[in-house]
């Protein structure tokens, strides 16, 4: 009886801190931001396209939170007016999470 309890205490504080972990401590989420990066920001931001290719690992962690806090896409702002605010901060945390100092550096493939 005690082993099962303690097999299901584990279990469950498994669950939780995996879960926690989809969403950071600012509050976006990144699984989301990853879908929302690749239908908002990849239209434009592609290998060859005119606004340059850009990916997670194009910046550091502190230069994604400097974009998305001062620089607010200053070389077409109307794109962010475009987003709700919810989802800049789900794009903000994909970046941020995989960006090239990140833990998880990734090009979102």
């Amino acid at each position: 009886m005690m082993n099962n309890l303690l097999k299901l205490t584990t279990c469950l504080m498994l669950t939780l801190s995996l879960g926690a972990q989809v969403y950071a401590a600012d509050g976006g989420n990144p699984k989301k931001g990853k879908h929302l990066y690749k239908k908002q920001c990849k239209v434009c931001h592609s290998e060859g396209d005119t606004a340059g290719e850009l990916t997670p690992m194009s910046k550091t962690m502190s230069q994604w939170d400097r974009f998305f806090e001062r620089d607010m896409h200053k070389k077409d702002p109307q794109v962010f007016e475009k987003i709700s605010e919810k989802d800049r901060l789900d794009i903000q945390q994909f970046l941020y999470d995989h960006a090239a100092d990140s833990d998880q550096p990734q090009t979102c493939g």
